[in-house]
């Protein structure tokens, strides 16, 4: 079991506070998003394209199975990767802090940098962007343990709320 799992939509910093975090805690830290293009060789957007996004979903599906067994780590969900009830059925039978990094689209848009590969942000990202945050939102909220409004904070403050709040909770 992690000490803790991150989760959000895009841009709201899970990679970075997950390593920061992971770091000041001594411990490794695993990505879904990253360990999906590791088993299969490909970038996610080729993934995509090539397979679908069935098929990615069920590759990260074994990611987050996988990566929930790995104790002493931090890690960080792909955005869409709590959505599917099996996946939230998973993470709600950890006793794993789950923390949720709520972030307004304005904040999120330069992180994101709309013009890289997001194979689910294509047409007008921004909408996009929106859409699936108002979809996923409710679903991020009933998963949490914690939830930090980080539009505001440095991601230094990040991690020692996570440290101070969550890390010294259990469900």
């Amino acid at each position: 079991m992690p000490q803790a799992v991150i989760i959000g939509p895009p841009g709201s910093g899970k990679s970075t506070i997950g390593k920061a975090l992971a770091k000041s805690l001594h411990i490794a830290f695993l990505d879904t998003d990253n360990v999906v293009e590791k088993n299969c060789g490909k970038k996610i957007s080729d993934i995509f394209v090539d397979e679908g996004e069935g098929a990615f979903r069920d590759l990260e599906f074994e990611a987050l199975t996988s990566c929930l067994q790995v104790k002493n780590a931090v890690l960080a969900l792909g955005g869409g990767a709590p959505i599917s009830e099996r996946a939230q059925k998973l993470l709600k039978a950890t006793d794993a802090p789950i923390i949720f990094l709520d972030v307004s689209l304005s904040v999120a848009a330069p992180r994101v940098g709309f013009n890289r590969d997001r194979p689910l942000l294509l047409g007008n990202p921004r909408a996009q962007w929106q859409a699936l945050y108002d979809q996923r939102r409710p679903i991020y909220e009933d998963l949490a343990t914690m939830t930090i409004k980080v539009d505001a904070m440095k991601f230094h403050e990040i991690v020692v709320a996570i440290r101070e709040g969550a890390l010294h909770e259990k469900r």
